[in-house]
């Protein structure tokens, strides 16, 4: 089910278009780290990150653009509208099997055709994204093409406007995951709505909780787990308190 739809005629290779989430629970919505500020979260969004610039500044190096500063806050905790996604269902897997009540719930891998998303975007930033000949964006085509919040809100003409982006890599972790980010227009709707709007370009993949371990410990012994998705003692410590850790059934 993880790799349906992934053969691509053109090319003659498979190359699946869709981003994947793993959630832990199949209850979870797809809410942003913003969204969970609550209150009038869209009014704190630039001061968010406005702070962070300020006094980040003396410890990272990377070129002053917002995309840069927006990926770079979001890979360190800050609330923002991004939500974090992967080009690899099994790390989804990961995501989606990793919690500390696993197998007392149903767990979820969400998964979006990022092409078929962009393929509605408004004609400008569309036809950008076809002359570079790229499928998903980048922190400098986004800055080329979308440098602002106001021209991130402002598109769509009341339709919601779904890009996702690679980051750049920022550490071992960002690589190991094969991340990239999604952003919507709008930073109060949530990736469930828009799906609701464009279902054929979205799939939940529920896993039983009853396989919750299996499908576990199978990633665990081809190699997908904390201690290689989370490079470092953290990672290493995080994969060995799950490892040796009593399964309660």
């Amino acid at each position: 089910m993880l790799f349906e739809e992934s053969w691509q005629e053109p090319l003659g290779r498979f190359r699946s278009h869709y981003a994947y989430k793993g959630l832990s629970s199949s209850e979870y919505m797809l809410t942003t780290t913003l969204m969970r500020l609550r209150g009038d979260f869209p009014a704190v969004e630039r001061h968010l990150i406005r702070n962070f610039k300020k006094y980040a500044q003396r410890d990272v190096s990377t070129i002053d653009s917002l995309w840069n500063w927006v990926a770079l806050a979001q890979h360190h905790g800050l609330p923002t509208r991004l939500l974090d996604w992967t080009y690899s269902p099994f790390v989804a897997l990961h995501f989606a099997t990793a919690g500390h009540d696993l197998g007392h719930h149903d767990s979820i891998v969400w998964a979006i055709d990022y092409v078929g998303a962009h393929e509605l975007l408004p004609d400008r930033q569309r036809k950008a994204l076809r002359e570079e000949g790229s499928d998903v964006w980048t922190t400098e085509l986004l800055d080329a093409h979308v440098p602002t919040w106001e021209a991130l809100n402002g598109l769509g003409d009341g339709e919601d406007v779904l890009f996702f982006f690679e980051p750049p890599s920022l550490d071992q972790r960002i690589v190991n995951q094969y991340a990239l980010f999604s952003v919507l227009s709008n930073p109060s709707r949530t990736i469930e709505e828009w799906a609701g709007v464009h279902p054929h370009l979205a799939k939940r993949i529920v896993i039983p909780k009853e396989l919750c371990w299996e499908v576990r410990d199978k990633l665990d012994q081809a190699n997908i787990n904390e201690r290689v998705l989370f490079p470092g003692l953290d990672g290493l410590s995080m994969w060995l308190r799950r490892h040796y850790r009593q399964v309660d059934r």
